[in-house]
């Protein structure tokens, strides 16, 4: 089954005077109906607090908040719900197993290493980290082709690591890394391993077990779902020794004027009132998902993404950052030389389409790499080979605008 484009609202729209063209999938997806109408649904129907009540609305808003933790099991193939926590997204699940499981197993001198492709929320949480226990923080490099130098990473990953963080897809150069290889390195030297999911879940299949992760964090609002709402996985041990970071309500199991303790997995990881209708939301989203089926939005957007390299390629004068081979995600990363990534981002917007300039959240990559800045084009399934040929065609009348010499 394809995408329908029509389940997508917010495509329907002119920007400038043009069809609107939607690039920027990488920072956040559009959202189809199914899941606008959950949102709607709960509020109109199911809206009440989870957990407390024992009247007949917070027992469905329960069931639904917890049929989507469920759903989320499934969905990545976790073997325990208890292992499914719902935070606010992929940067608050980082930040949590650096402050809880971190901060409590990593000690003066130990080292943590992650790589230098990294998003900031998986570069800060460690760098923190690091400086309050006096670690060392280190970097897995690039080979020439932009893929994750593996020699480099046996070299780095050793008896002293004790947390190896590493991003699935690159949300820059869309470089996917051998998460399944990388798993076993870091047990083998005794570390655990700490996955960003954020632009591998939705995009591919996703199996925890098989990758060994010990730790894995998604988004929601980049995979279909609303804003506000992600996972953190964890495996059952290592989540039953960690220290809940919030405290109060929901998560407690029962308090005295001096003590506390706290209720069971998963649910003391989640105080205060959730985002229910986030998680109804995501439950959506997921259902949307495999209704389509992940496997034909991977195959999909795979020829989207070699069709856009081939295109994009030709193109006088840009240099692309990336493996441009057939492990690249559907994110192409790239530089029309003399003319500036936001001039060309705001002239393409021009034209109605939307993608992101800048440094994409990885200035660390950005100084590697001897740049300031990139045009980014992230790929979803509702996007077309139309749309690829005229943001070839637009960025063409750009080079000819600023008319850059290339002889």
């Amino acid at each position: 089954m394809k995408i329908n484009r029509q389940d997508f609202p917010l495509l329907n729209q002119k920007i400038n005077g043009q069809q609107l063209i939607y690039f920027d999938n990488a920072a956040t997806s559009q959202k189809p109906s199914a899941v606008i109408k959950s949102l709607k649904y709960y509020y109109e129907n199911n809206n009440a607090n989870v957990h407390r009540g024992i009247y007949s609305l917070s027992e469905r808003a329960t069931s639904q908040y917890e049929a989507s933790r469920d759903k989320v099991k499934g969905f990545i193939n976790a073997k325990h719900r208890e292992e499914i926590i719902f935070t606010r997204g992929t940067t608050e699940s980082i930040n949590w197993v650096a402050q809880s499981y971190g901060l409590a197993n990593v000690k003066k001198d130990d080292e943590i290493v992650i790589s230098i492709m990294e998003h900031h929320a998986n570069i800060l949480p460690w760098q923190q980290l690091a400086k309050q226990v006096g670690a060392k923080l280190k970097y897995i490099y690039l080979n020439d082709d932009f893929t994750l130098d593996m020699v480099d990473a046996k070299n780095k990953i050793t008896s002293a690591t004790k947390i190896v963080a590493i991003t699935q897809a690159s949300n820059v150069l869309g470089v996917i890394n051998p998460i399944k290889t990388l798993s076993k390195l870091a047990h083998d030297n005794g570390a655990v391993i700490v996955v960003d999911g954020a632009q591998s879940v939705p995009h591919m299949l996703v199996n925890v077990v098989d990758l060994d992760a010990d730790f894995f964090a998604f988004s929601a609002h980049k995979m279909m779902g609303p804003t506000g709402i992600g996972v953190l996985y964890g495996k059952r041990d290592l989540l039953e020794t960690m220290t809940p970071l919030e405290l109060g309500g929901e998560m407690i199991e029962y308090v005295t004027e001096q003590s506390a303790t706290f209720q069971s997995l998963p649910w003391r990881f989640e105080a205060g009132t959730p985002n229910i209708a986030g998680a109804v939301g995501l439950g959506a989203a997921i259902d949307y998902i495999q209704l389509v089926g992940m496997s034909n939005i991977s195959t999909y957007e795979s020829e989207l993404t070699k069709y856009a390299l081939t295109k994009l390629k030709v193109i006088k004068g840009i240099q692309i950052y990336g493996p441009r081979n057939e492990d690249q995600a559907n994110i192409i990363s790239f530089k029309l030389s003399g003319v500036h990534a936001h001039d060309v981002a705001t002239a393409l917007d021009q034209e109605g389409i939307a993608v992101r300039a800048g440094h994409h959240c990885a200035q660390p990559l950005m100084q590697y790499l001897n740049i300031k800045s990139t045009v980014r084009v992230s790929i979803a399934s509702y996007n077309t080979k139309a749309e690829i040929d005229q943001l070839v065609t637009v960025l063409k009348g750009i080079q000819d605008y600023f008319q850059y010499d290339f002889t």
